[in-house]
């Protein structure tokens, strides 16, 4: 009998995320398929009367990529200042996250308790509320960074500079979390033989950390990638230093009726992370349960 009720359980959760991804995935595929209609199709009818009478075109996404002839889309100009700002706004939080939360986990000093808690309870304070101090230090210049200044020659300095504040706290948070869950007894051992907190480091912490640093990095990168934010706030807006998100919040037009762009421009921009998630997507279920390990 608890074979037979199993099996049963077992089919309806099956059903049941079955259910939930076509549920889950329908707007995405009507999104998709209104990418590739005509634009007076897309504008006058649903997008499931493609399925009776397909009709399909590759102008959409040439006017938002190249711009079409007539200017209005030319994301091709904003994807490399979406990459500039992106991979230095992961890699740095990173690095210092990972120093950080070693030190955190395995090296015992003055304070650490009280240290994790104030930076686990950073992670309640709202990104919009610390915009407006940054940009006033920002225009009056302030520590390594010049004056804001958004043509200038750091530019993107500033973007850099909020995104990896702004991430901190969670990076530390994950990453100690996994690194205090690794095996007492294998940091010991490396300790008796005599090695260094850097050959700790980089020889058998770093490995191991692996997950943990993946995950981080795919939803670091997923977040700064989709920023419209911080982007609009500290780039300027202009096509030398704003993202694609900038330019897709312009595609819709001045009257807002222009949806076949934005249509094509969403899966440009959503390419890139798409990419990112599948090739490492093997390391996030358990660099999510950090701190499951027990030594």
């Amino acid at each position: 009998m608890s074979g037979v009720r199993e099996r049963l359980t077992s089919r309806a959760f099956s059903l049941t995320a079955v259910v939930i991804a076509v549920l889950w995935t329908t707007p995405t595929l009507g999104l998709l398929l209104s990418s590739f209609r005509p634009e007076q199709e897309i504008k006058t009818t649903g997008w499931w009367t493609m399925l009776g009478s397909p009709h399909l075109t590759l102008d959409n996404y040439g006017e938002v990529v190249s711009g079409g002839g007539n200017g209005s889309g030319r994301l091709a100009e904003y994807f490399v200042n979406s990459v500039v700002i992106t991979v230095p706004s992961v890699l740095f939080p990173l690095v210092l996250a990972f120093f950080a939360a070693y030190a955190l986990a395995w090296i015992d000093f003055r304070g650490r308790d009280a240290l994790v808690v104030g930076i686990f309870a950073l992670q309640v304070v709202p990104l919009q509320m610390a915009l407006a101090p940054l940009l006033k230090l920002f225009s009056q210049g302030w520590l390594f960074l010049p004056a804001w200044n958004p043509t200038g020659p750091a530019r993107f300095g500033h973007v850099w500079f909020a995104h990896t504040v702004f991430a901190l706290p969670f990076a530390v948070f994950l990453l100690h979390n996994f690194l205090a869950g690794l095996p007492r007894d294998l940091i010991e051992a490396a300790r008796v033989d005599g090695a260094s907190h850097r050959t700790l480091l980089l020889r058998i912490v770093l490995p191991l950390a692996r997950p943990a640093l993946v995950t981080f990095a795919i939803i670091q990168f997923v977040w700064v990638w989709n920023d419209l934010l911080v982007a609009l706030t500290l780039s300027g807006g202009t096509a030398d230093t704003a993202p694609m998100t900038v330019r897709l919040a312009e595609l819709a037009g001045t009257r807002g009726d222009e949806w076949q762009r934005l249509t094509a421009g969403a899966f440009v921009s959503a390419l890139v992370p798409i990419l990112v998630f599948l090739s490492l997507q093997r390391h996030l279920a358990r660099g999510l349960l950090a701190g499951s390990v027990k030594g």
